[in-house]
Parts: C-alpha cells; structure tokens; sequence
C-alpha cells in the first residue's frame, strides 16, 4: 500500500485567544517564519505579538467559523477524502496541519500503523518559500525520521505553473465573475518579508524586488517566491485572455516592521477605488483552501476597505477547496509520481 500525506498551513483547535495563542506562538517560533535569533524571536513573539494579537485574531477567526470547524480545516480534511475516494483502496490518504493539528507527526504515524510502503507527500503550497513548502518538508523528514520512516518518503514540488493548478484556478474565475459587471481583477498572493528572498536571486544581498525582475523565471529566480506568484498570474490570465491591463498582481498578510514583497494589496484596492475602479474580482492562488487570509482578510476587511476608498463592489474567488476537479487532478499527480 502507498501512503499520501496531503500538508496544509495550520489553524487553530477554536476561535478563542487561548488557543489562537497556542497556535501563533507555534507558527511564529519556527526560524523559517520569523529568521531571527531565538533570544529575539522568542522576546518578539511571547511579549511584542501573541499577547496582543490573540485577542484581535480569535475574533477575525469567529466570523469564518464553519459549523464544522475552521474552514482551512474542513475543506483539507474534505480534500484528502474525495482524494482517497479517487485512488482507491491501494492508497492510504492522510491529512496533517503544519501547526496545529492533526500535526504531520501524528499523520505520519497513522500512515505507519497502515504498513504503508511508501509515503509521497504533497505540500499543499503551489508556490515554494522557505516559510510555507520547506519548512513542511523539513518537518515531515524530521517527524519520519523519529518514526523510522525517513526513507520511505518522498516529495511532490511546488506546482505553481502546472497547467492541472492552472487551469483549475481560471475554471474558478471563468465560472465565478461576470466580465459585464467586473471591472478589474487583483490576484493576491500571501507575501514574505523581502530578506526571505535575497537568497533565491543571483545578485544577493543587493536584491529589490521590482517588476522587471518577476516578468519571466530565470536560472537567476528559479526559486523566487515573487517570481512564481508572478508566472501563475500571468498563466491563470493568459488562460483567461485577460489584457495585461485587467489585472494587477499584490501581495496581501504583512506583519511587523519589515520590509515586505509588494505591492501591498491593501494599497491596490486603495488605488484602483481611487482611479474609478468600482467593481473588482479578488483571487488568492498561494491559496488551495479558503482560510482566515482569504475569507476573513480579503473577503471582509479588503471589501471594507475597497468601499471606503469609494468602490462599489469586492467579490472574492472561491478557492480551490475541496471542489471535486481539484481531487482527481491530485489524484492523478499521485498516480503520475507513483509511476
């Protein structure tokens, strides 16, 4: 039997300060989400963020509960059902969070218990950074490894440009927006602090993201958060014959002082209000699952913003979630790797 374990972000066990606490300590802690010395990091998250944002993220987290639970959670665990439905009995298909649970530890361990002889693991994260893909990777190889299963594990990579995701995310915008009543369309993306990228450009510490440096992948970028967001835009809008004009890429979900990848979403539904733009169309492809940063930031507080600014009307996406094209074209990925 071949195991699959199908990798999400995370959320929290309620919608309570308590336990949205436990959760953004564990998010926050890890080095790949906050790379500084653990002195400071530790300092920044238990004194300067978690005592104060508990509070306002719990309430932001009770307006997209779902009855069964928090939406990035339910629309996971629905995904790895209708997977395993299209696979069959000769796969074993787990689910597991990154923070929070089912941790990847307690997957990995069930899928043990199933005498799996192999496990292929899919993080759930089209586009590849350190803080969303690695760090999945390096947990389920430190998890498999106190299992004893370390060599039985493999990985599927960032699909950003697979023309399956692809084309999956333009069925959701052809079927999802009226072109006759939608005046523009804003593909955000979560964004990452700017030194998080230095690393993935040849030119090093001296890299600034612009433009010009995301217009196409190159040996120099190959691995650039920003530039595969980039290319998935233009291959999602190449699908729609969207006019370079129609829509604008951004970058949504800052936090802290640092210098983030823009441009900042927020300032783009500021903008396009402010040029005359009344009704925009918002997708989120670093997304395969609604969650708190699609439902709650852009679906609420964006749509706030955005008619503040003097637009008309905000319509978010619906993301991939567990919609029945998206589990078989995982399903067949399973297949084409096992092959």
């Amino acid at each position: 039997m071949t195991g699959v374990l199908l990798i999400n972000l995370g959320t929290p066990d309620a919608p309570t300060p308590d336990a949205v606490g436990r959760y953004l300590h564990e998010f926050l802690m890890d080095p790949f989400v906050i790379d500084l010395p653990v002195p400071l990091r530790w300092f920044l998250v238990n004194v300067m963020v978690v005592p104060r944002r508990k509070y306002q993220s719990a309430a932001a987290y009770q307006k997209i509960q779902m009855p069964a639970g928090a939406p990035l959670l339910v629309h996971t665990r629905a995904l790895a059902r209708k997977v395993a439905a299209e696979l069959g009995g000769e796969f074993k298909v787990a689910h597991a969070m990154r923070y929070g649970k089912p941790s990847i530890r307690s997957a990995l361990a069930n899928l043990k218990s199933s005498r799996v002889a192999r496990i292929m693991v899919l993080p759930l994260y089209p586009q590849y950074a350190e803080s969303s893909f690695e760090t999945a990777v390096v947990e389920s190889k430190r998890s498999a490894r106190e299992l004893g299963l370390e060599e039985r594990l493999s990985f599927l990579a960032p699909f950003y440009d697979n023309q399956d995701f692809i084309n999956a995310w333009a069925e959701r915008l052809r079927t999802g927006i009226d072109p006759e009543t939608t005046d523009h369309v804003i593909f955000s993306f979560h964004g990452v602090p700017v030194r998080h990228l230095t690393k993935f450009h040849q030119s090093g510490n001296n890299f600034r993201p612009s433009a010009e440096c995301c217009t196409e992948i190159t040996p120099a970028n190959q691995n650039c958060y920003r530039a595969q967001c980039f290319a998935t835009a233009r291959a999602i809008a190449a699908e729609l014959q969207l006019h370079r004009d129609d829509y604008t890429v951004s970058f949504q979900s800052r936090l802290g002082r640092a210098e983030w990848i823009g441009p900042n979403t927020v300032d783009v539904f500021q903008d396009l209000a402010r040029r005359g733009v009344k009704r925009i169309a918002v997708a989120c492809p670093s997304f395969v699952a609604d969650c708190l940063e699609t439902l709650e930031e852009i679906g609420i507080r964006g749509r706030e913003t955005f008619l503040a600014a003097g637009g008309e009307d905000l319509m978010l996406v619906p993301s991939l979630n567990s919609g029945d094209e998206w589990a078989g074209t995982i399903a067949a990925w399973i297949r084409d790797h096992v092959d």
